[in-house]
């Protein structure tokens, strides 16, 4: 296999060291499933994406965890593309991503922003779980399910800034992770998202949670557009566009790392 191409990305910070650090690992042909879980674990990020060519502005894009193979994610998605924007000499200013369970995703380059174009999450008001209430320590007002998550909603920034859960609690949930937001002080909404399931206690910043926070904040401000902010330690700046049934995800990105794996 040889020498394969890494990158570390920042994503959604214009600033190092913020934002969701996020590797991008390049290959001509993708290795078996155990492998690419084996370097994701390696690298002990969030996640990591491997992105293959399929010709011209097209390439096939994969995410895992340390622990998993993931359905969709935004922040490795940005990662992927600035790399490909600014280090891998792509002239095209859009990107066509295809995945192997959620479609096509299309990736926009606008000055310094990159755009992702996702598919809007479906939410369902449910009742309470108990076990997720209880590991997240304070009650939310409502509870909604996404595909993926659990969306609790609270009353207030401060709500979000204090809330310290119970991870091995909430490892125990059915659902991959749970996305807690309010409305924020100077912006539209904050998040934050804990996916112990998953192999992440507090992820960053989470891309593919605003394709679940964005219709629900679209609804309840009645706005299109929309800013937010993920209030995690790094923290990280996102605007939001609700269009029908998808979603546009604009955030910046900082190269951290450039080198190369070295795989037999």
């Amino acid at each position: 296999m040889g020498l394969i191409k890494i990158y570390q990305v920042d994503a959604f910070t214009s600033e190092l060291f913020k934002g969701n650090p996020a590797a991008v690992c390049l290959f001509e042909e993708f290795p078996e499933d155990s492998v690419m879980q084996s370097i994701a674990f390696e690298n002990n990020l969030a996640e990591t994406a491997f992105v293959k060519p399929l010709g011209g502005n097209q390439f096939f894009i994969r995410w895992f965890t340390p622990c998993v193979e993931v359905n969709l994610c935004g922040h490795a998605t940005l990662a992927s593309s600035y790399v490909l924007f600014h280090h891998e000499g792509i002239n095209s200013n859009e990107l066509v991503f295809q995945t192997k369970n959620i479609g096509q995703l299309r990736v926009e380059r606008n000055a310094d922003w990159l755009v992702l174009d996702f598919p809007a999450d479906e939410l369902v008001e449910i009742d309470w779980p108990e076990n997720e209430i209880k590991a997240m320590g304070i009650r939310p007002e409502a509870v909604f399910k996404g595909r993926c998550d659990l969306l609790f909603i609270y009353s207030s920034q401060r709500q979000i800034e204090l809330l310290q859960p119970n991870f091995d609690q909430l490892a125990k949930s059915e659902s991959e992770g749970v996305i807690a937001t309010a409305k924020g002080d100077e912006v539209d909404f904050v998040s934050r998202y804990f996916g112990p399931k998953v192999g992440i206690d507090e992820d960053s910043v989470t891309g593919s949670a605003h394709t679940t926070l964005t219709p629900y904040w679209a609804k309840n401000l009645n706005k299109k557009q929309l800013t937010a902010r993920q209030i995690s330690f790094r923290q990280g700046e996102l605007k939001c566009e609700l269009l029908n049934d998808r979603v546009k995800i604009a955030g910046q990105a900082k190269l951290y790392l450039k080198g190369q794996l070295y795989l037999p």
